[in-house]
């Protein structure tokens, strides 16, 4: 686990809580990484491919777990306990990494803000207010 950079060690983790599953979406298993790192915000966001193909690979080799991904119609991956990995064959892949242009992605910088997501407003100085009727007592 040391050759992983620190997202996909949070991807593999999420992936060996969730092996007892036959069927893992992208959703769930994105969701599984926010909660076990503690990320808020970027609730929609997916997984990048390369970062499941490393984890994929890593798991098959040293953990003996067997993962294949598919690719629904809206591009989301789809993660199915197999015989022997297998990875996105290449128009699928083509198809998925164009649609990641397009949408939000885990990166190792969430896990080091933790605090992603849209900013807090910050009010100015509290302003009071001046009543005309209580200004008397100020004179």
């Amino acid at each position: 686990m040391k050759d992983l950079e620190p997202i996909q060690k949070e991807i593999v983790t999420a992936l060996e809580q969730l092996s007892g599953k036959a069927l893992i979406t992208e959703a769930i298993l994105a969701k599984k990484v926010r909660e076990n790192a503690k990320i808020q915000g970027k609730n929609k966001a997916g997984i990048c491919l390369k970062d499941f193909e490393v984890c994929i690979k890593y798991l098959a080799e040293e953990k003996q777990l067997q993962f294949a991904l598919h690719l629904n119609r809206a591009n989301d991956i789809l993660i199915k306990k197999e015989d022997a990995f297998k990875l996105l064959e290449p128009d699928a892949k083509k198809r998925r990494l164009a649609s990641e242009k397009s949408i939000s992605i885990l990166t190792n910088g969430d896990l080091r803000d933790k605090k992603t997501g849209r900013k807090e407003n910050k009010k100015g100085t509290d302003r009071k207010k001046l009543k005309l009727r209580s200004l008397e007592d100020f004179e």
